[in-house]
């Protein structure tokens, strides 16, 4: 099973980049094989968070604008919410402002938080734009201030990993979705734009907010009800005691697994996001490996996917 799935991604790899090594009929037999599920997620809404190893890449980068190209030709309300953490940290260490991290937040100050967003809605933001466009998509870069996208609030306490319980912390212009409006997307998506998201947003009181991308990603996910919340990253997905790829945990498996020790250090909170969103009416969210050359494609496009989907249901597709 596990040959026969790699033949097949790697082959899916090879049409979509247009392999001259495949003849016209076996590309036209990976198309149709294909089309049962672009029919299962046309006209439904996919939000994909950009983040990892990827974003540095031109390759790979450059595969994920086709991927995202693809869904919306094909159908898909396709929106993407981009990270940007690495490039961040460059930025701050030429500029010489010195970043710390609390539970794997970044502790932000006025300096640092103009910095934040200069990177995240000024270069990542319009990077990213102009890699779908040249890949024949209608890209529009926008970040959680437009149209009152996002409204967040400050993050003022938060889980002790030792504790176990919440204390008060000051990380400074860092913060949490509060309230998610999210008619600008919707209006960009129903068109034949594709809305490319950077992760800031304005509190009540007008202040700029650093989000994290994931969390950002989750919570827009979560309000437009979409079929699919997909969480690129720097590993496989969720993996069992003995490093194997997990394809698919209900909600109940995966809170097994945490309680058990399977599933450990940075992936639980990764896991309970998850959790959190189809709790809140999204079908499912996938981690999966932002690595591998047209992951969003082979995940949703052929039978098997790549990642780890956590669902109410215990069967992956549908």
């Amino acid at each position: 099973m596990a040959g026969a799935q790699q033949t097949s991604q790697g082959a899916a790899i090879s049409a979509i980049a247009g392999s001259t090594s495949l003849s016209a009929q076996a590309k036209a037999t990976i198309l149709a094989e294909a089309l049962p599920y672009m029919q299962r997620y046309s006209r439904q809404t996919v939000v994909v968070k950009f983040g990892g190893h990827a974003m540095g890449d031109a390759q790979l980068a450059a595969s994920f604008a086709q991927d995202i190209v693809l869904l919306k030709q094909s159908g898909v309300n396709v929106i993407v919410v981009h990270g940007g953490g690495p490039q961040i940290a460059g930025m701050l260490k030429r500029l010489q402002l010195k970043s710390e991290f609390v539970h794997g937040l970044r502790v932000t100050d006025k300096p640092t938080v103009e910095v934040v967003e200069m990177v995240l809605a000024g270069l990542i933001n319009k990077d990213i734009v102009t890699s779908i466009n040249r890949q024949g998509g209608k890209a529009v870069g926008i970040s959680g201030k437009d149209a009152n996208l996002v409204i967040a609030r400050k993050i003022t306490e938060m889980m002790d990993p030792e504790s176990n319980l919440m204390k008060a912390v000051d990380i400074g212009y860092v913060g949490d979705p509060a309230e998610i409006n999210p008619h600008i997307v919707e209006v960009i998506s129903q068109s034949d734009l594709i809305p490319v998201i950077a992760p800031v947003a304005m509190s009540r009181e007008g202040e700029t907010l650093n989000i994290n991308a994931d969390t950002f990603a989750s919570a827009l996910a979560a309000r437009m009800k979409a079929k699919r919340l997909l969480l690129l990253t720097d590993v496989a997905g969720v993996l069992d005691k003995n490093k194997t790829l997990l394809p698919r945990l209900t909600i109940e498996e995966a809170r097994g697994l945490m309680r058990d020790g399977t599933i450990t250090e940075g992936m639980i909170p990764k896991v309970e996001g998850c959790i959190e969103v189809v709790e809140a009416g999204v079908e499912g969210v996938v981690i999966l490996d932002g690595r591998v050359p047209h992951c969003v494609l082979l995940e949703l496009f052929t039978e098997h996917g790549i990642g780890t989907l956590v669902g109410r249901k215990a069967k992956k597709a549908g």
